[in-house]
Order: C-alpha cells, then structure tokens, then sequence
C-alpha cells in the first residue's frame, strides 16, 4: 500500500518540475533569442515480484518516475524587424552564437541586440565585448581587398570614429559579416566582420543567464567561423531573434500537467483511503 503513496508523491514533485519548465518558456516568449525547454519523464526502479521464465512474463511494480532530462530546444526563432542597424539575427544557423567576452571568461549568445561604448567598441547590453574579425589597419573596401588578411583570430570589436583624420559617417554590416564604415572624403574602408561560433551539440550548452550561454562538456568545442559559411548562418542587419516558445503549446502543455497533478494527488487519498480501511478492521 505504501508504494502507491510514495509514487503518488513522486509524481506530484516531478511533476512541478515540468510546471517550472513551462512557466519560465511563458515568462521569456517576448525574450530576444530565449530558446524554449522542455521536461521528459523516466520511469524509476521496478520492484520484481516473480522472474520471468520460458513462457512467463516478469511480474514488475513500478517504484514511480523521475525526470529524465530538461531539454534546451535550439530551433532558430523568427527574425522580427527593427530597422537599427547594431541589431543583428542569426538566419538559417541553429548551432551558430554570437561570440562575446567579459576580458577572461568567454560566452555565446543568440541576442544580437549589440551597442557601441564611447570609445567605439561593440558591446552587448550588459558592456561584454563582442569578438571577430578586426582589420588592422582597416583596409580600403574595393577589389583588392582579401578577406583573408583579416586573419582568424577573434578579438573584439572596435568602430573607429576617425581614421586618418576622416570622420566616420555611417557603417553597415552586409550579411556576410563584414563591418564596412563611410568616413568623410568618400572614403569606404573594412573595419572587420562579425564572427559566429557553431557547436557539434548546442544543446549541450549550459545557460549563464543574461541570455548568455557557456560551453560544457556535453556542447563540443567551440568552433569559430564566418558568416554564411558553410555550416554557419547568415547576419541580418537591422533584425533581432524573438523566442522560439509556442505558446498555444505551452498552454496545451499546462493542461496537460494540471491534470496530471491532480490525477497523482488523487492516487495519495484514495492510498490513503484504503489505509484507513484497513486500520478501522481493529477497532
């Protein structure tokens, strides 16, 4: 009788596991680039009463069930316009993160809603640097230009407000990555290109909040790349990632969950029930 109790509590606190997952996908829908999660249940240990033989079937009780994991969903959200141009989405690369840095510790991000400080470097809302490709010095943007000498070593991004005494007048990022500044005179120069890191398991990144995201042992090893390169996704200026949370399933889901706490917590009386049946044959 003691094993329906204690798999009805089971239930129950795995349960609530699951009703934390969801309310958290729904507290983030309107998050730039959130990635939904999701909970998956296992059964727990099976008490054998009988062994199976030749012709006969194991007689099993289950023990109750745990979680099995909680997935972090990696599909790409839809890129919502906003016509700023330090905005960027990711389109079409559901392993590739923006690369930014706080100076020693390294992290990813698909929120590309970037900002420059006074000094012009590219920073995050929370001041980390953004990294790629930076061309030093900067190169005359025309046909001679070789992306190549932009080298492959990411570094953070800086925007000149002058070069060679030419003020900077506008910038634009194309959606291969590459930063080209307009400076007074005419002058078209590469400032560097946007670099884009891609995982073998982005799954398997660990959340460190901020909408940041730091490799672990089950994510792969960082692999730094270009835009629109092969196994990378395309840079869209002037756009940002909204959160891949489906909402109408996420209220499916609390449904669903509801009911299932409610069906476990009524295992527990009806145990309970029968206990006190059992208790009231001495009286």
């Amino acid at each position: 009788m003691l094993k329906s109790l204690y798999s009805g509590v089971t239930g129950m606190k795995n349960i609530q596991t699951k009703m934390d997952v969801i309310s958290n996908n729904i507290a983030n829908v309107s998050t730039t680039g959130f990635k939904t999660g999701r909970v998956r249940f296992e059964d727990m240990l099976s008490q054998t009463n009988a062994a199976a033989q030749t012709g006969i079937n194991a007689q099993q009780v289950g023990l109750g069930v745990q979680v099995g994991s909680i997935d972090t969903v990696m599909s790409g959200g839809s890129l919502q316009s906003t016509g700023r141009a330090l905005d960027f989405g990711i389109e079409n690369g559901d392993s590739s993160f923006f690369n930014v840095t706080d100076g020693k510790n390294t992290f990813y991000t698909r929120d590309g809603g970037f900002y420059t400080d006074p000094d012009g470097n590219l920073v995050t809302s929370g001041g980390l640097s953004v990294q790629g490709y930076v061309a030093n010095p900067a190169a005359v943007n025309d046909d001679a230009f070789d992306p190549a000498s932009l080298g492959t070593a990411m570094t953070p991004i800086r925007i000149p407000q002058t070069i060679d005494g030419a003020e900077l007048q506008s910038y634009n990022v194309d959606s291969d990555g590459f930063i080209v500044g307009s400076y007074s005179g005419g002058k078209s120069m590469v400032l560097g290109r946007m670099g884009l890191t891609s995982f073998s398991n982005p799954d398997g990144l660990q959340k460190s909040g901020g909408n940041l995201y730091t490799e672990s042992a089950n994510s792969g090893v960082p692999v730094n790349g270009n835009p629109a390169d092969a196994g990378y996704g395309s840079i869209r200026s002037g756009f940002l990632e909204m959160s891949n949370v489906d909402l109408a399933n996420e209220f499916t889901e609390m449904i669903v969950t509801s009911r299932s706490y409610q069906a476990n917590s009524r295992s527990i009386t009806t145990s309970d029930t029968m206990l006190e049946e059992l208790i009231n044959l001495k009286r």
